[in-house]
């Protein structure tokens, strides 16, 4: 857990899991009820991480290295670390981020095979040892997911791997989830209506800030 006095939430899972909706929506319902609410994108959020965005997640780029697209993901995140969520949990604001550390767990620890160890290792060094105090696993049927981004129109590089690329990862996602002795993952179905999705997550988050 983050030692830091705000709470840092964040949202994990495949492509198509409505991760990007469901942060507005939560966004909007921590506001009301008096929270000072941050909301990032991985990688992005700052200048320079949203300029290794463009490369990392350009369809141009499909000729990456692997070793190239793992650095560049943890140096977009000690970015936006550095500054901005780690001063923003120290002034006790809850962070409500679209992927972070746990992405390159499951799409290059897991799914490239550079091993969970080194990931994590690595993890440590670009958020100076921070976890998150929830993490929320929106977890649907790849085949849905793949459907709804393509009627989205947004395709990256990452979208356009294959589909047991992407089985992959969502087997990647919920192994780690069932793993986890920190009990920071909760599991969203998230192939159910967007309302009953942000009521779950609503759910999840008030039984965990409240025990904060």
């Amino acid at each position: 857990m983050s030692e830091a006095k705000g709470f840092l939430i964040t949202f994990e899972g495949g492509e198509g899991g409505g991760k990007t909706t469901q942060i507005v929506r939560l966004r909007d319902r921590l506001t009301k009820v008096g929270h000072d609410v941050v909301v990032l994108r991985e990688p992005g959020g700052t200048v320079i991480s949203e300029q290794i965005r463009e490369v990392v997640l350009s369809s141009k780029n499909v000729g990456i290295a692997f070793t190239t697209e793992v650095l560049l993901f943890q140096a977009a995140r000690a970015q936006i670390y550095r500054e901005i969520v780690l001063p923003s949990l120290s002034a006790g604001k809850v962070v409500l981020m679209d992927r972070s550390r746990d992405s390159s767990v499951v799409y290059q620890g897991i799914v490239r095979g550079f091993g969970e160890n080194l990931i994590e290792d690595l993890n440590n060094i670009s958020t100076k040892n921070t976890y998150p105090d929830l993490t929320l696993l929106l977890d649907l049927p790849v085949e849905v997911g793949l459907e709804r981004r393509r009627e989205s129109g947004k395709v990256d590089r990452l979208d356009m791997e294959s589909t047991d690329f992407h089985r992959q990862v969502r087997e990647g996602y919920l192994k780690i989830a069932h793993a986890d002795k920190s009990k920071r993952w909760v599991t969203v179905d998230a192939s159910k209506s967007l309302e009953e999705v942000e009521e779950n997550i609503w759910q999840a988050v008030q039984k965990r800030m409240g025990r904060s």
